[in-house]
């Protein structure tokens, strides 16, 4: 590291900068779909009918069992192009990210859920509401409060996990270091420069989530 070459970071700064608001928007978008997602298929796994309760099970397992990487791969190169006749990088990588954060979100929904006493189930039916109203009034505010933390984790993962994406060119933070490093066959000024804005960005994050806890305490 005798010759850290701290031009080449300003040069590419304003890129990653940029990259790093693509990275901090696609992060959002993928988290609040798959949250929306999520919540669907926690409820299809807790669901008694076996065709609602083995396709989620399944759709939860091959997601949160296979690589990301290959996720991305097959969503760019396979399930885009089938409805859109071509691939477009930032679809792709909404879409794997979106599915990929869904099969976490609904165990993380499901393990809040069931964390539930089952009392509280009991006692809202016997005065008269029915399951929508029970899970909407009495269940989901209670768990809510204790899936936070899992939510804020699934977050940060989830920003991390987006610099996979350069892979399908999203210009994203790693699509600028992998370009810095290509120009300038550097190796540390590229890949400090990408891990510290991670470190920053989660950071922060961490930092959030402990003021939300500490608020819906």
């Amino acid at each position: 590291m005798d010759n850290f070459r701290f031009d080449i970071i300003v040069e590419y700064l304003p890129l990653i900068l940029k990259g790093m608001l693509l990275t901090i928007g696609l992060s959002i978008v993928s988290i609040l779909l798959g949250a929306v997602l999520g919540l669907f298929i926690s409820f299809g796994k807790m669901a008694k009918p076996k065709y609602l309760n083995w396709p989620a099970s399944l759709y939860i397992n091959f997601f949160r069992g296979t690589p990301f990487y290959v996720q991305i791969l097959i969503v760019h190169f396979g399930v885009v192009p089938m409805f859109y006749g071509s691939t477009d990088a930032i679809t792709a990588g909404i879409l794997s990210m979106t599915l990929n954060s869904a099969a976490y979100m609904a165990e993380i929904y499901r393990a809040g859920i069931q964390s539930v006493d089952q009392g509280q189930f009991e006692a809202a039916y016997s005065s008269g509401m029915n399951r929508y109203q029970t899970m909407r009034y009495i269940i989901m505010p209670q768990a809510i409060k204790r899936m936070i933390p899992a939510f804020g984790n699934e977050f940060i993962v989830l920003v991390k996990d987006s610099s996979l994406l350069a892979i399908i060119s999203v210009q994203e933070i790693m699509f600028w270091s992998n370009a810095m490093r290509g120009q300038y066959y550097a190796i540390w000024e590229p890949y400090l420069t990408a891990a510290l804005i991670y470190f920053i960005l989660t950071y922060l994050l961490s930092k959030l989530l402990s003021y939300i806890e500490c608020k819906l305490k």
